[in-house]
């Protein structure tokens, strides 16, 4: 389950987790409704060490300017506060999978 992130301070703190997606998104984005659920899912079946974070971009600008997002969907994800994956806008869920998993299956 994506967990809202409220501040910049909040994210900051999630940050120091082992392993985070964060799912960067805004209003008027019909993409962004559409892949949350399959992203969900993926980290709910097949990371389920990983914690989800929500960031709704229009709503929080600093904490999608302090991490330089600029476009929606946009997805992080950070091992030990070091961020490994950057995907934007057309994501393939499979490939996000196959990225994480190099990864995930290193730490855990």
């Amino acid at each position: 389950m994506f967990k809202e992130i409220n501040s910049l301070d909040e994210f900051l703190t999630l940050k120091e987790e082992p392993a985070i997606l964060a799912y960067f998104s805004s209003a008027g984005c019909s993409v962004c409704h559409v892949l949350k659920p399959k992203v969900e899912e993926l980290l709910r079946v097949e990371f389920p060490k990983m914690k989800m974070v929500s960031v709704k971009s229009d709503e929080l600008p600093e904490v999608a300017a302090q991490n330089q997002v600029f476009t929606a969907p946009t997805i992080l994800v950070f091992f030990e506060g070091r961020e490994y994956i950057r995907k934007s806008r057309a994501i393939s869920v499979h490939e996000l999978q196959q990225e994480i998993d190099r990864i995930y299956s290193m730490i855990f």
